[in-house]
């Protein structure tokens, strides 16, 4: 090994003079075979340093020898360590640009979830099921009850849940030939029946406006409409007051 120190210092010194220093019995000068095999190693070792190990991150691995040098001041060379040293180089452009990417990242995230909640306080609380003409209300019909309403429109039109809530059955009923109900935060039930296919699940959420079903004609029905019920506390009520009192018509 050697010392950058010596190599800097060392490689091409010459006495100040071959006879002031001069002590009886000492040779002032090294003999001219070291001293030429060291400047040989030294201009080796700075010709790697130079070819790509010399600098770091854009600074002088070492600078001027300090003055009054100390052994913690000498820096150990190893041969090969130009290959080594420029794994330390650290890349300024490419963390800022990671920095910024991260950065537009973030914004991205916070606007698409700012525009998400706006939509969500744009969305009524309450919509109308389906689009249709109204054909038939709550009350008596031909000797019975009918408990709910009735909007009448082609197979395959849109049924939508009235309010947000949880579905609590989709598929088969009897007289309605299917169903969907799904349960409010409150506790209130909505009705969807006789449709002709289904788009939600039982235990899936929906907002109000959220698509559930499609008019249909099965079970118990005498053409293409949706029945619509409202529940509240186990009892069935009439659903246009209800709509009503939420600023939803059906005529």
């Amino acid at each position: 090994m050697l010392r950058f120190t010596e190599l800097f210092t060392n490689t091409d010194a010459r006495p100040a003079s071959r006879s002031a220093g001069a002590v009886a019995g000492t040779t002032a000068e090294a003999p001219r075979s070291a001293r030429s095999s060291r400047r040989g190693v030294g201009k080796a070792v700075v010709a790697s340093v130079l070819a790509g190990a010399f600098l770091v991150g854009g600074q002088p691995l070492v600078a001027g020898a300090a003055e009054g040098d100390t052994p913690e001041n000498f820096v150990e060379v190893q041969e090969g360590a130009g290959s080594v040293l420029p794994a330390f180089y650290d890349n300024p452009a490419r963390g800022l640009t990671s920095l910024v990417n991260e950065t537009k990242a973030e914004a991205d995230r916070l606007a698409a979830e700012e525009a998400a909640a706006a939509e969500a306080a744009a969305r009524p609380d309450f919509v109308k099921p389906a689009e249709g003409t109204f054909t038939s209300g709550f009350g008596g019909r031909w000797g019975t009850t009918h408990y709910g309403v009735d909007i009448a429109n082609v197979i395959g039109t849109p049924v939508v849940a009235a309010t947000e809530g949880t579905v609590i059955n989709a598929g088969p009923a009897t007289g309605f030939g299917q169903w969907v109900r799904v349960q409010a935060p409150d506790g209130t039930i909505t009705v969807y029946g006789h449709v002709e296919s289904f788009t939600a699940a039982v235990g899936q959420k929906v907002a109000a406006g959220d698509q559930i079903a499609t008019i249909g004609n099965r079970g118990q029905s005498t053409g293409p409409h949706l029945h619509f019920e409202v529940q509240v506390g186990g009892q069935k009520i009439d659903p246009q007051p209800w709509l009503a009192e939420r600023g939803i018509t059906l005529q």
